[in-house]
């Protein structure tokens, strides 16, 4: 349970025996190998948003991709020298596809854009504004299903058509149920079809090679015509089934990794992130055998929302050593929450100190983070439900900026947790978001490092050590409402070379105490700082002497 808010915490953050060092690979050695060269999306720092809900440019209360072009510059202005921009260098678009709903998940057209954000000449000129300030575009697609008002599936509906083996069609209900006992099969014209998730959203046949064949041509035409940098897979552990084993089959498996052999044929370096939402030793799999190139990590996730709300880092430690450890170096997107979960703020008690906390944690992990847009901001869950993706909060005027009339979805109009009351302000929750993306991306050691984990007497406090060739950064984290003061930091092995440091703040001006390193890269009983305060963060870099 957290301490009050005038307590005060004593932490003796030590190794017992050894380091703990999370390695490139799943086995933990006191002395990790030099990461191998890795690719491009552990360069960057993305940002997801729904078009829709983003920016309106032509006042029909829709966000629309003229709006987003408008809105890249917050985003990233292309000018590295600059401090106004978030910094970000990497979209994931939510659908961007034809459909009948808000969300867009379930599509009409592969081929086409939602004629509500626009043409597709104004998508392919918001692929290359992007590309112009350094931002790579990765869009939704959804393979699994389609949409039930899709021209296949209407077709698919005669028994006669060419069309009907797109589809998963029976004629008696064989009575399989989702792992969730959700409803699977559906009623139709005298047949029963197959549709994990809804009716609306029937299940594509991947058994059938003219499907895969088909979903191909889809992703050649994204990747080579219209030019952007890859996908966000949806839903991936449920495309085929094998009778009642609806989710995770050797098919599934391997029909992602011939189709990851094929993204790469058409670009090497499309980047293909999947949705598995299921624990580590189920997710790392796609990774570690090529079916896609990264997987979002929903255990680190949780991990990191549940040891702020507790004040405890036990949580989030016994996640990255036992699971996110078992990923591939770095191959994994890390985050705080996204389009189907509830608000990072409204998880954390509309804590704002947390919500800092929170940054402070993903930013200085491994894995590419991805951020859930308004997060930074600190936009909240809005009744009564979390899918209707409201506006962006970019003033407190009317309709919080997004538009000149009426929103699709009203927004909320907080006077607090809006662009403009934040961005000119050096301590509010936007400016700690730049300040770490900047510093992520200006610091090798914090993209792409190897991640030491001190064990602590006191799990009110987090720390981590990572370390690149070229250099070292030592971050403390409070995760509790009270001071944490009288710490003593060891290490009994890392990758320092013995001697002399100077430690140098990078969030701020604090001066810190120099620190001396031992043989094996062993520190004992270090005081940086001589309080961290209320979720607090302490980053600092290690200059040899």
């Amino acid at each position: 349970m957290p301490p009050t808010s005038t307590a005060t915490r004593t932490a003796s953050v030590t190794l017992a025996a050894s380091a703990t060092p999370v390695p490139p690979t799943a086995t933990s050695t006191a002395s990790p190998t030099p990461l191998p060269a890795l690719p491009w999306w552990n360069d960057a720092v993305f940002y997801e948003l729904t078009v829709r809900s983003f920016y309106d440019s032509n006042g029909d209360g829709i966000g629309d991709f003229n709006g987003l072009i408008e809105k890249l510059d917050y985003l990233n202005d292309g000018d590295p020298n600059t401090t106004a921009d978030l910094g970000v260098t990497g979209l994931w678009l939510l659908p961007i596809y034809p459909s009948p709903s808000t969300h867009g998940y379930d599509v009409t057209d592969y081929y086409a854009v939602n004629p509500q954000y626009g043409t597709m000449e104004d998508f392919r000129r918001l692929v290359a504004e992007a590309h112009a300030r350094g931002i790579r575009i990765i869009t939704d697609l959804v393979i699994n299903h389609s949409s039930s008002q899709h021209p296949w599936f209407i077709q698919s509906q005669d028994p006669q058509s060419p069309y009907r083996e797109w589809y998963v069609w029976v004629d008696v209900d064989p009575g399989w149920k989702s792992p969730w006992n959700n409803q699977v099969w559906y009623r139709l014209d005298g047949g029963y079809y197959y549709a994990f998730f809804w009716e609306g959203m029937p299940d594509l046949n991947y058994t059938n090679p003219e499907v895969t064949a088909e979903m191909e041509k889809v992703t050649q035409f994204w990747l080579t015509d219209v030019g952007i940098d890859g996908f966000r897979l949806d839903a991936i552990g449920s495309l085929i089934e094998k009778g009642p084993v609806t989710v995770e089959t050797k098919a599934s498996h391997d029909w992602f990794a011939d189709y990851f052999k094929f993204s790469k044929s058409i670009e090497p370096e499309t980047m293909l992130i999947g949705e598995v939402w299921r624990e580590d030793a189920v997710v790392v799999p796609w990774v570690a055998n090529k079916q896609v190139d990264l997987a979002f990590e929903f255990d680190l996730s949780a991990a990191m929302i549940a040891s702020l709300n507790e004040g405890n880092s036990n949580r989030i430690l016994t996640t990255l050593r036992s699971g996110t450890s078992l990923f591939p170096a770095g191959q994994y997107g890390i985050f705080l929450a996204n389009h189907d979960m509830t608000r990072v703020i409204t998880q954390l008690v509309n804590d704002a100190q947390k919500a800092r906390a929170a940054a402070s944690l993903y930013f200085v992990l491994p894995g590419v983070p991805f951020i859930y847009y308004g997060e930074e901001i600190g936009m909240h869950n809005v009744p009564p439900d979390k899918l209707f993706l409201p506006p962006m909060q970019w003033t407190a005027g009317p309709y919080a900026g997004f538009s000149t009339v009426t929103p699709w979805f009203m927004p909320v109009n907080d006077p607090v947790f809006n662009v403009a009351a934040q961005s000119a302000d050096p301590d509010s929750l936007l400016s700690h978001y730049r300040r770490l993306i900047s510093l992520r991306s200006s610091h090798p050691a914090l993209r792409t490092g190897v991640l030491f984990l001190p064990s602590t007497f006191d799990q009110g406090l987090f720390a981590c050590l990572r370390t690149s060739a070229d250099e070292s950064v030592l971050v403390l984290v409070n995760l509790t409402n009270a001071p944490i003061r009288d710490h003593k930091l060891s290490i009994s092995s890392s990758a320092l070379q013995p001697g002399e440091y100077s430690a140098v703040s990078l969030l701020d001006e604090t001066p810190l105490e120099a620190l001396t390193v031992f043989e094996d890269g062993h520190i004992y009983n270090y005081i940086p700082v001589s309080e961290i305060p209320p979720y607090a963060t302490f980053m600092m870099q290690l200059q040899p002497k």
